[in-house]
């Protein structure tokens, strides 16, 4: 059975990243894409699937010993774990270095004390767990192999088969280092080339000391933002510049519920929130792919501009279900594909919009054709934004008028305003000035409950949506106007948990099904760092603080959030690790940081 959500480590090579648990099994990787089917797919189902477990030889039948302890090293994302046995100490470092060739998954065993029994356990299987490809051996190396794709393992350790499983027994003493290596290589081709463990560990970690070093954040907060700018890069798919909101598909928002998605794709407002993380952290180079990645998937249809893409800018990403996986602790059915792909989301403009405009502002080289593009999202808004669509959350039920995707859209038009008046774009500026105004009076007047003194979910509802608290981190309307302070209020009284985390909006009770979908979810962990960075613009900023540290506890031991958060469970629950989690924790610390609002 796969570990708790919170269990998982990411190792990463900005093309694909795997996820180790505690107990040294690599339960999830796809190769050689994010979106590529699995080769160990026991994290949505059984050892049958698909596993590679690595750690202090057990006996059978009985559970693998747990890491007595493990860090990443330093600031990189190499994994290091440790068991302490009544035979000695052993580590385990676990890394793929960024690529340059075939895509490679390396375990090096170190003994650290004493004569430790070691044993690795290799069932590979292809397509998600239904295909056993055919294993054997081509000079000394194990290769299996199963229609387009072959692994080839590489180990100085004697191997042998059993039960469709790749074994290795040995013992290791203090001092001695062995090393595994398996490589992604398309089936029909020659064999990738002899791995160098040693000098791709190296390689790998000059990288990511490189990389961390363009960090522009000192704050009180830095081990919390840079493992979270880490974790963010590890999700960038480094040949495009495409961002993926997850590395996992269907790691369920309740244990046992069917709201199970396939995150692997770029959704442009992850995409977009991530890039301006990114931005206002010193990395500059990550926005210039992604606005690269940007202008080649809209092409030049920004008409039928879609809320998703695949991570080299496909536009297909139909959905299926996967009935040969029983789901993550029997959480079916197991999803891959997105079929929110090409629902109406008015919000995604404003995102793309607020991410170019920032962009701009901190002197990224100017793209002419940035600038047209931003200009013909606007020249869409004029037509239809007074349109109801699927809002931010992708509901699955009707169309309505959502608060949140019209002030998006007023900040799509206000950004582009501010790009004409700057001078580096032209257009009609009194006509979408007026088209600002109307749409902001629409928001104010429709979408606003006068009786609650609070912001609606979408026009004319009583619902409340975590969404609302954008308003003043927008600049839809200043901090310290009393409808932004009542919609905080609100938020607070109505959709927050016992423990003080924020639902993104009512799922059961009188308002169960409102997004058409069955079952209830976790607390959105992006909706309650909205919830922090809210009370400090409004001068709360000792209630921000506690929050923003109460969120950080729920961090897993290497600094990792899911998407949600269940109180009822005490555990993480959704997609993992999710970047739509790691982006506001960035921007919440550095608001704080900002106001000096944090204890020592």
């Amino acid at each position: 059975m796969a570990g708790r959500i919170e269990d998982y480590a990411l190792i990463g090579d900005m093309q694909t990243a795997a996820l180790v648990c505690r107990d040294g099994t690599v339960d999830w990787l796809c190769l050689p894409r994010f979106d590529s089917h699995a080769v160990f797919a026991a994290l949505l189902g059984t050892d049958e699937h698909g596993f590679w477990r690595l750690g202090p030889a057990h006996p059978a039948g009985s559970v693998p010993p747990r890491a007595t302890r493990r860090r990443y090293r330093g600031d990189s994302l190499i994994l290091e774990s440790e068991w302490d046995t009544p035979r000695g100490t052993v580590r385990v470092t676990d890394f793929m270095p960024p690529r340059d060739g075939a895509p490679q998954v390396i375990r090096i065993v170190e003994g650290i004390s004493g004569r430790v029994p070691m044993r690795s356990a290799l069932r590979m299987r292809f397509s998600y767990g239904r295909v056993v490809p055919w294993v054997h051996k081509v000079d000394n190396r194990t290769v299996a192999v199963a229609g387009p794709d072959s692994v080839w393992l590489d180990t100085d350790a004697e191997t042998y088969g059993k039960d469709l499983t790749t074994y290795s027994d040995f013992t290791v003493a203090p001092g001695d280092r062995i090393a595994f290596t398996i490589s992604w290589q398309p089936s029909h081709r020659q064999p990738p080339a002899l791995p160098d463990p040693e000098g791709s560990l190296e390689a790998t970690s000059d990288f990511w000391r490189e990389w961390v070093e363009h960090c522009t954040y000192h704050g009180p907060y830095r081990e919390a933002v840079v493992r979270s700018l880490i974790t963010l890069k590890a999700l960038t798919y480094a040949p495009t510049g495409g961002i993926v909101a997850a590395p996992t598909t269907s790691l369920p928002e309740e244990i046992g519920g069917v709201r199970n998605w396939d995150y692997r794709y770029t959704w442009l407002r992850d995409a977009a929130i991530t890039l301006s993380s990114l931005l206002r952290t010193g990395y500059r180079e990550e926005a210039r792919a992604w606005r690269e990645w940007l202008l080649r998937a809209v092409a030049g249809d920004p008409e039928n501009l879609q809320i998703m893409y695949g991570i080299a800018g496909e536009r297909e990403l139909g959905e299926a279900e996967l009935d040969w996986l029983p789901g993550y602790e029997q959480s079916g059915p197991v999803r891959v594909g997105n079929g929110a792909a090409h629902q109406l989301q008015l919000d995604v403009y404003g995102e793309v919009t607020e991410a170019l405009h920032l962009a701009h502002m901190t002197g990224l080289a100017r793209n002419d054709y940035a600038s047209v593009l931003q200009l013909k999202l606007i020249q869409y808004l004029e037509k239809h934004w007074d349109q109801p669509d699927e809002g931010i959350w992708e509901v699955r039920g009707p169309r309505r008028h959502f608060v949140h995707s019209k002030v998006m859209a007023w900040v799509a038009v206000d950004r582009t305003i501010k790009l004409i008046e700057s001078g580096d774009a032209d257009g009609p500026l009194e006509r979408w000035r007026e088209m600002r105004d109307d749409i902001h009076r629409d928001v104010c007047e429709k979408g606003y409950d006068k009786e609650r003194n609070t912001f609606t979910q979408s026009y004319g509802s009583k619902e409340l949506d975590a969404s609302l608290l954008l308003i003043p981190q927008m600049g839809f309307l200043p901090p310290d106007d009393k409808r932004v302070i009542g919609t905080i209020e609100a938020i607070q009284r109505e959709l927050s948990t016992e423990d003080g985390f924020v639902m993104r909006y009512p799922t059961s009770g009188e308002e169960a099904g409102v997004d058409g979908l069955e079952g209830d979810e976790g607390a959105f962990l992006a909706c309650s760092f909205w919830l922090a960075d809210d009370l400090a613009m409004i001068g709360r900023v000792d209630e921000a603080r506690k929050l923003f540290e109460k969120l950080l506890a729920l961090r897993n031991d290497l600094g990792l959030l899911a998407e949600e958060w269940d109180s009822r469970l005490q555990r993480q629950v959704g997609n993992f690790p999710q970047a739509f989690s790691h982006v506001p924790l960035i921007d919440t610390a550095l608001r704080l940081t900002a106001s000096g609002a944090y204890g020592g």
